[in-house]
C-alpha cells in the first residue's frame, strides 16, 4: 500500500490501531455517510460531542460534555440574568491547496514546518461554511474572529474566505478547472496522503473540494482581527516580487537541493533565507502547474481593508484595534498584535498600551474582554499589557487563538483577577469554535459561560476534514489541543468589584 504521510507515521506508531482504523474505513464506508444521530446534533458540544470510543481512530457520536464550574476566581452562585451571548471563530486557513506557493515538501523536516501539508487541507473553505452554519444556530450578538482568517495571504484565499462569511456561492478552484496539486492518486511521494487511493480512502473527494457550494453566511455582525498568516506569506515574511512570481507562476517545488535544505533546517522561514534560497531560481526539482494571477500575494493593507470592507468593522488607520459594546452592561476591546516586520510571534507598540490604558478608562462600571491576534502571554510587550489588565476589576477574560489549542487558565489579581482563553483552529483537530455567554449571578459577579462548537454535522465534507485531521499525528489530537474538559465547557466565575 502505497505510504500516507501522517497516517503513515501513525502506521509506523501503532500499526494495531491505525489498521483497525482502515478496515473500518474501506472506499466509501466512511467518506460522509452520517449516522442518524450525527444529522441531529446541533454542532453545540453541550448536546453531543465526537468521541473515539475504542481507540481505533474512528470518530463517532458521543454524548455532550455539561459546563464545568471554575471557581479559583470566585465561588459559584446561581446566573441571574444574561448580558450577551457571542462566538470567538479563529484561525480557519483558508488554503489554496493547488498553489505553486505552498512547499509541502518541508513538511518531513518536522518542526517547526509541520504545518506544510495537512491530510484535510482541501477542505478549508468547507468547514468553514460548516462552522458558519453552526454559529448561526447558536444566534450570537457577535461574532469574533481572531486572526489567520487565510493560510498564505493570497488574493484567492481571501475571496474564498470572505465569500463563505458573506453567504452565497463560493467557488474554492484555482489554476485549471479541477484539482491539480500533491494529494493527486498519480503522485508517488509516499509522504503524501491521497484520499483517492489510500487509506481512509474518500473517493471523489478532490473533485468535491474543490466543486463550487453555497454557504449560508454570518447571520450576526463579525468583528475581524488579522493573524500573522493573513498578513505574511506563510505566516512568517512578508511578500516580495520573488515570493509573488512562484505564488501566481507555473513551477512548484517538489524536492529541496541540500544546500537549501541545510538553510531550511537551520534558519527556517526568516526573510534573509527566504531572500538567499530564491536568488537563483526554486532551490531544487519543480514540475509544471497551471499558472493562476488570482494567487497573487496581497499587501498588508490591502488585506485589511478587505476584512474591513467585507465585515463593516475593523477600526481605522494601519492596525485594526477596536471597541465593541456588547449592550450597556459589557464591552469588548480587540488588540491587533500581528509584527508587519515578519515572523509569528505577536507584538504590543507602545502606543497600544496607552490605546488600552484609555479603553479601560471609558469603558468605566462596564465588563471588559479582550480579544487579541495573539495570546497576551506570549506576546512580545504581552507582560505589559497583562499589567494593565490587572489593575481593573471589571477585566473578565483575555482570549485569542492563533496557538491552535484550548485552554482556560485563571489569572489571579489583587483586583480580582480574570481568565485567559485560547481557543482551537478550524483546520488542526479538534476543528472547533468557542462560544460565550455572559452572565450576572446572584452576589453581584459574574459568570462567563463558554462551550466548543463543531461545525455543522449535516457537512459531508467537513466531517471528512474532522476525521483526516484526527488521524493526522502531526496535527491537534497528539499535541492535545482538544484541552482538558475544563479548557472546553466550562463556568467562569468572577467576583464584583
Amino acid at each position: 500500500m502505497h505510504g500516507v504521510h501522517h497516517i503513515r507515521a501513525c502506521l509506523e506508531r501503532a500499526p494495531a490501531v491505525c489498521l483497525t482504523a482502515a478496515a473500518l474505513c474501506p472506499a466509501a464506508a466512511c467518506a460522509g455517510a452520517a449516522h442518524p444521530t450525527v444529522a441531529a446534533r446541533s454542532g453545540s458540544t453541550l448536546r453531543s460531542t465526537w468521541i473515539d470510543p475504542t481507540g481505533n481512530g474512528v470518530l463517532r457520536p458521543g454524548p455532550g460534555e455539561p459546563m464545568l464550574p471554575r471557581t479559583v476566581l470566585a465561588p459559584a452562585s446561581p446566573p441571574v440574568r444574561r448580558l450577551a451571548t457571542f462566538v470567538q471563530l479563529t484561525d480557519a486557513h483558508v488554503l489554496d491547496a493547488q498553489s505553486p506557493a505552498r512547499v509541502e515538501v518541508l513538511d518531513r523536516l518536522g518542526a517547526p514546518f509541520t504545518s506544510a501539508f495537512r491530510p484535510q487541507e482541501t477542505l478549508t473553505t468547507q468547514v468553514l461554511a460548516a462552522m458558519v452554519a453552526t454559529i448561526d444556530r447558536t444566534h450570537p450578538r457577535a461574532v469574533f474572529e481572531t486572526g489567520d482568517l487565510i493560510d498564505n495571504d493570497q488574493a484567492n484565499e481571501l475571496r474564498w474566505a470572505l465569500a463563505v462569511l458573506r453567504g452565497g456561492m463560493v467557488h474554492p478552484d484555482s489554476g485549471a478547472p479541477g484539482y491539480a496539486g500533491v494529494q493527486q492518486a498519480s503522485n508517488p511521494d509516499p509522504l503524501i496522503y491521497r484520499p483517492g487511493v489510500d487509506a481512509p480512502r474518500y473517493p471523489g473527494l478532490l473533485r468535491a473540494a474543490v466543486r463550487p457550494f453555497r454557504s449560508p453566511g454570518l447571520q450576526a455582525p463579525w468583528y475581524p482581527l488579522p493573524g500573522n498568516h493573513d498578513l505574511l506569506v506563510q505566516g512568517n515574511v512578508r511578500a516580495t516580487p520573488s515570493t509573488n512570481t512562484i505564488a501566481t507562476g507555473s513551477r512548484k517545488l517538489v524536492t529541496i537541493d541540500r544546500a537549501a535544505l541545510q538553510a531550511a533546517r537551520r534558519r527556517r522561514l526568516v526573510p534573509a533565507t527566504v531572500a538567499g534560497l530564491l536568488a537563483h531560481g526554486l532551490p531544487g526539482r519543480s514540475i509544471r502547474v497551471p499558472p493562476d494571477p488570482a494567487r497573487r500575494e496581497l499587501s498588508e493593507g490591502q488585506v485589511i481593508a478587505a476584512l474591513r470592507s467585507a465585515s463593516g468593522h475593523g477600526g481605522h488607520g494601519r492596525l485594526m484595534d477596536a471597541t465593541v459594546d456588547l449592550g450597556q452592561s459589557a464591552v469588548v476591546i480587540l488588540l491587533d498584535t500581528v509584527d508587519r516586520r515578519g515572523g509569528a510571534v505577536g507584538i504590543l507598540r507602545p502606543s497600544q498600551l496607552g490605546w488600552l490604558r484609555a479603553r479601560l478608562r471609558a469603558a468605566g462600571s462596564r465588563w471588559v474582554l479582550v480579544f487579541s491576534s495573539t495570546p497576551l502571554p506570549e506576546t512580545r510587550n504581552g507582560g505589559r499589557a497583562l499589567a494593565v489588565l490587572d489593575r481593573d476589576p471589571r477585566v473578565v477574560a483575555a482570549i485569542a487563538g492563533d496557538v491552535h489549542r484550548n485552554s482556560i487558565v485563571p489569572r489571579p489579581t489583587e483586583s480580582g483577577g480574570y481568565w485567559l482563553i485560547t481557543t482551537s483552529s478550524l483546520i488542526d483537530y479538534p476543528q472547533q469554535a468557542r462560544a460565550f455567554r455572559l452572565m450576572t449571578t446572584a452576589d453581584g459577579g459574574i459568570v462567563l459561560e463558554t462551550w466548543m462548537l463543531d461545525a455543522d454535522p449535516r457537512s459531508r465534507l467537513a466531517d471528512i476534514s474532522r476525521r483526516l485531521a484526527y488521524l493526522d499525528y502531526q496535527g491537534g489530537r497528539p499535541r492535545g489541543w482538544a484541552g482538558r474538559p475544563g479548557d472546553r465547557n466550562a463556568l467562569l466565575f468572577k467576583a464584583a468589584p
